[in-house]
This record gives structure tokens, C-alpha cells and sequence, in this order.
């Protein structure tokens, strides 16, 4: 049998295929500003590490409201002419969007010392996008870490984007400094409320959540104390002060909501302003993660070829939680 298939040659056009496959990979470009229709999944080089950098073959990543925006350029005024500016002006620079990632790591540059092959990990991108891919190259002392040992590839990417944006205002809030404090959340079932919900309750908060009643299970599950379903009542009509009350859809403006804060009370919002991010963010979210403090909510789970679907669910702002997107066969 041995000698039989020794003999046995592939055909010179059957090789090529199978080289060239395992150069390409496929890609969700977004080739220029609009609808969800402006994505397409094309094959493209597939990149390899230089000496800092590894190669990880992606898992899971998300759609959130980051890649909604940036796709649909949705801004106004003077702040759509600075999104050019930075993204760029007719399409975006960046082409392959996504923001966060989890996965294996399949190569690593010569250089590289934390990680090696076979490592799984997750992190997050920023303005550097890529993550709409079957593969992405990061620098090894770039926002990654080997992903929660109790996570699976879905749930590590669900948290980053919504976890690390609810650290940043939250920090910024400095309900660190603040002794059991009282938080109204904004939006909480978005995937920014959801984790500034879990966060705050990790740091003693007592948390007002507003939300639809579509949400009100999952918030009341998530421990809020009090749920003001602005669907069947008017929230502004509430009476109560809060120490921190946070805008986390980018909805409201300080002046609609100066009566809810008591006299040294803080307003933030995610509509000022970009979340900066950082190692420290990623590393709390694993360990929050870890020691059960903060829960993965995946509201859908999608395929990369069906991103334009993915892109079309979140543009209608019902999304409950993370939408994720399955980029390869778990292993």
C-alpha cells in the first residue's frame, strides 16, 4: 500500500490551490461608508507575525456599536468631519472592522516570549479594527492575555467591548472612591450597561437600571435594586439622587439628567468622548470573569458570512447583551 501511494502524484494545479489557500483568509471589508449592504466577505493575504507580533486565529469576535458606527459613519456637525479625519474621509481606513477578539494562537515572531503556539487568548483593538477576519496579527505587548480559563472563545469575546468601555466611565466616575454608591445606569441592557451593571455591583454600588420591559428580566437577574422601565413610565418623573448616573447608550445630555445627581454626583455618557484603552481594563475583566463577578449575556450568535445580518440586528437597537460572531469551528 506503501508504494502504491508513493507513487501517487498530486497534480500541479491541485498544489497551487492548496498553497494559495493556505495564504488567504477570509475578511468582512467594509468598502465604504452606509448600510449594512457595504460589507462583503472577500478572500485576502493572510498576514503573517513579524518579530513582535502573533499570529492568532480568530474564534469569535462581536459587532457592537463601535463597528455600527464606524460602518454607518453615524455622527453629525463637526464630529462627522473629525470621524473622517481619523477613519477616513469616503471609506473607512481600516477596512476589516471588529474590535475584539478571542482565539488561538497559530504563529509567533522570533521576538516573541509571553506567547506560543497553541495558546488561547482574547483582546481588544481599538482603532487598529481587524477582527472581522479568520485571522489577525497583534503585538505580543499589545491589549491581549490569555482568555478567562472558565470562558469559552464566545463568552471571551462577548465581554470586552461593553466591559471595557463600562471600566473606562466607570473609573471615570470614580465610583472606586465612592463608599456603596448610588449608580443609575441608562440603557443597561445594551452591551456597555450590562457589564457597567455587573461592574458597579463588583464595586458595592446600590444600581437604578433603566431599561424596556423587554429587559427587565435580564437586569433583575444582574442584581439591579430598582428597574425604571422607561416604556411604562416617564424616568425623568423619578425622584431619587444618585452619585453617578450613566448615559450608556449616548442618549442623554447632562443637562436632562442634572436633577438626578445629588450635590457631588457625576454624569457620564458614552457619547462624549472615546473609552481609552488599556491592559489593566482587559485584566480585571478576566479576573472579574474568573472569580464569577461579571457574566458573558449573548443576546445572538452569527457567522462571519453572515455579518451584513449581524450589522442589521444592532442597527435596530433592540440587541439585549452581545452580538457575537463565530468566525471558526470551536475546538
Amino acid at each position: 500500500m506503501g508504494e502504491k501511494w508513493s507513487k501517487f502524484v498530486f497534480p500541479e494545479p491541485l498544489i497551487l490551490v492548496l498553497i494559495f489557500k493556505e495564504t488567504e483568509m477570509k475578511a468582512a471589508i467594509c468598502t465604504k461608508y452606509g448600510s449594512p449592504e457595504v460589507i462583503i466577505i472577500q478572500d485576502i493575504p493572510k498576514p503573517n507575525p513579524s518579530k513582535q507580533q502573533i499570529l492568532v486565529k480568530i474564534m469569535a469576535t462581536a459587532v457592537n456599536s463601535g463597528d455600527v458606527r464606524t460602518r454607518s459613519l453615524d455622527a453629525k456637525g463637526i464630529l462627522k468631519f473629525l470621524m473622517r479625519i481619523v477613519l477616513g474621509w469616503s471609506k473607512p481606513r481600516k477596512p476589516i472592522l471588529g474590535t475584539v477578539f478571542s482565539g488561538i494562537v497559530e504563529s509567533v515572531g522570533n521576538k516573541v516570549t509571553t506567547f506560543k503556539a497553541g495558546d488561547k487568548v482574547f483582546g481588544m483593538t481599538g482603532f487598529n479594527f481587524g477582527a472581522h477576519a479568520e485571522y489577525i496579527v497583534v503585538n505580543e505587548n499589545s491589549h491581549v492575555l490569555p482568555k478567562p480559563e472558565n470562558a469559552g472563545f464566545d463568552e471571551a469575546a462577548a465581554i470586552v467591548f461593553g466591559g471595557q468601555t463600562a471600566i473606562y466611565y466607570l473609573h471615570k466616575a470614580k465610583i472606586t472612591q465612592r463608599q456603596k454608591a448610588k449608580v443609575l445606569i441608562l440603557g443597561a441592557t445594551g452591551s456597555v450597561g450590562i457589564a457597567a451593571l455587573q461592574i458597579a455591583k463588583y464595586y458595592k454600588a446600590n444600581i437604578t437600571a433603566v431599561c424596556s420591559t423587554q429587559g427587565e428580566q435580564i437586569v433583575n437577574e444582574l442584581g439591579a435594586e430598582q428597574i425604571l422601565l422607561y416604556d411604562k413610565e416617564g424616568i425623568f418623573q423619578c425622584k431619587e439622587n444618585f452619585d453617578i448616573v450613566f448615559d450608556a447608550v449616548g442618549k442623554y445630555s447632562k443637562n436632562q439628567c442634572k436633577h438626578f445627581l445629588n450635590k457631588n454626583g457625576i454624569f457620564v455618557t458614552v457619547k462624549n468622548g472615546y473609552a481609552a484603552e488599556t491592559l489593566q481594563q482587559l485584566q480585571l475583566l478576566k479576573k472579574l470573569f474568573e472569580q464569577g463577578h461579571l457574566k458573558a449575556v449573548i443576546d445572538k450568535i452569527f457567522l462571519l458570512e453572515e455579518i451584513v445580518e449581524a450589522h442589521r440586528y444592532v442597527d435596530t437597537g433592540r440587541k439585549k447583551g452581545n452580538v457575537v460572531l463565530k468566525i471558526s469551528h470551536h475546538q
